[in-house]
């Protein structure tokens, strides 16, 4: 059964504020896949992600050129960002699966969305999408199937409800 919360986020300040919230609401072995175009606030997002986590956010930006960063926190973030590669077999030569199946910490993977078919079936998915002709606010859905996510959604839910909403 899939479970699913819709976010709206006025400006980059939501985007990352929802980023901490969820950083907050996940558990080793979560993955949280994002999906939007270039700009959308995937990387802003996972600045929050890593501070809800607990880790040094001053070093976190996209790793498009080396593929992969580690933050330390409360568990470590593996923030992943697949937009340069062309083949599952360049994604399987970094050790992906391993950090997604038998890692110990979190895994955000940005362009995900690439290679759908090696994501975990528990994976917390997020996608940006544009608000008309408002250039900084974005709809945020996270959505996913499984206990995992309905975990993770339900603190969301309630830290959303506790921080004024945000809601569509």
């Amino acid at each position: 059964m899939k479970t699913e919360l819709e976010y709206r986020a006025g400006s980059a300040l939501y985007t990352h504020r929802l980023g901490v919230l969820l950083g907050q609401a996940v558990d080793q072995g979560d993955v949280v896949v994002l999906c939007g175009p270039l700009g959308s606030g995937k990387t802003v997002f996972v600045k929050g992600l890593a501070q809800g986590l607990g880790a040094d956010t001053s070093q976190v930006h996209s790793p498009s050129f080396s593929l992969l960063h580690v933050y330390s926190g409360r568990v470590p973030l593996y923030h992943f960002d697949l937009y340069r590669l062309d083949s599952s077999d360049e994604l399987l030569d970094l050790g992906f699966d391993e950090y997604l199946f038998e890692g110990d910490g979190v895994a955000a993977v940005e362009w995900g969305d690439k290679f759908a078919e090696m994501m975990p079936e528990q994976a917390l998915w997020v996608r940006f999408f544009g608000v008309d002709d408002a250039s900084d606010e974005r709809r945020i859905r996270l959505s996913g199937a499984g206990c995992d996510v309905r975990r993770v959604l339900e603190r969301l839910r309630c830290a959303l409800a506790e921080n004024e909403g945000g809601w569509v």
